[in-house]
């Protein structure tokens, strides 16, 4: 059987919590798949944990141990060594639903093509709720941008690509001494090839840890600068509104003070909304800096 999926999980120092996604494909109802874990530099048990499971042999497990990249950097390796059509990202603290591999794989035979980037999911927490809101019925493709912007959906969703796309467009940057890059950098390049198919099942369970960093955002905002600021050119570049371009063009000053980088016009994709931005830009910056607030994200 040849596996039509790659499910890849970057984890570090999760041993603790791992345990739920290998349980999680082991009761898939499809094994059409290979799990590949990038183990970004973990000095916990993760190596001998998963040992045991590739000995198990009870799904099928690939192994790459990697010096600490932080998220997008096990992502880039995880990216590069992807062999099968499709691939997923489950993160080290969630698991799939039990018939995610069949409902994918049986819909991405009936559905799928070269015109598609792939196909968009839902996520749930454990007891099953939706995060954010449903997608609407009546559609079968939208970008994912559109999906928040246009259909005004809410909340994380399970992302499916064709790994011949994940592999063309550009890596994710790496920056010395920065551990955490926008994941959504790359997905907004996708987006500009072709529209994802739409699927309204659930996908994956998502638990939001409290060491995970959808819950320390405003400590991501204060580590990581350079990667911040290079996505927010591209967020500025490709925003289909004012509002959106603005948004960015607030955040990218933040992160330019945060480096003391005074001449951020100069790279700036918008110079005039840059500029409009300096104000709010400057307020954000002195309130990462302060805050002892750990997110200000709605993870629900």
């Amino acid at each position: 059987m040849t596996a039509m999926i790659t499910v890849f999980t970057p984890t570090y120092n999760r041993a603790y919590t791992l345990h739920l996604c290998y349980e999680s494909l082991k009761r898939q109802t499809c094994q059409e798949f290979i799990w590949l874990i990038i183990d970004d530099g973990s000095t916990d048990d993760t190596h001998a944990l998963v040992k045991q499971w590739i000995l198990d042999a009870e799904i099928s497990i690939r192994y790459h141990y990697q010096e600490n990249q932080g998220m997008h950097g096990a992502h880039n390796t995880a990216y590069a060594l992807i062999d099968t059509e499709l691939n997923l990202c489950i993160d080290s603290d969630d698991y799939l639903s039990d018939n995610a591999i069949e409902t994918i794989v049986s819909f991405w035979k009936r559905y799928g093509s070269d015109q598609v980037a792939g196909i968009v999911g839902l996520d749930a927490t454990p007891e099953g709720d939706i995060i954010g809101t449903p997608m609407p019925k009546d559609i079968k493709t939208t970008t994912l941008l559109d999906l928040y912007r246009k259909y005004k959906v809410k909340g994380d969703k399970k992302l499916v690509y064709r790994s011949e796309l994940t592999k063309k467009s550009p890596p994710y940057p790496i920056f010395n001494g920065e551990k955490y890059f926008p994941l959504a950098y790359k997905y907004i390049l996708i987006d500009q090839n072709c529209p994802l198919l739409v699927l309204n099942k659930v996908l994956c369970h998502v638990e939001y840890l409290e060491d995970g960093s959808s819950m320390n955002i405003i400590q991501q905002y204060k580590k990581n600068p350079r990667g911040f600021i290079l996505y927010r050119e591209l967020s500025m570049r490709y925003a289909a509104t004012f509002k959106e371009r603005y948004r960015a063009a607030i955040h990218y000053v933040s992160s330019n003070f945060m480096i003391k980088n005074y001449h951020l016009l100069q790279k700036s994709p918008d110079k005039w909304t840059t500029l409009l931005a300096m104000p709010l830009g400057m307020a954000l910056y002195f309130y990462i800096k302060h805050t002892k607030r750990a997110t200000v994200l709605k993870t629900r």
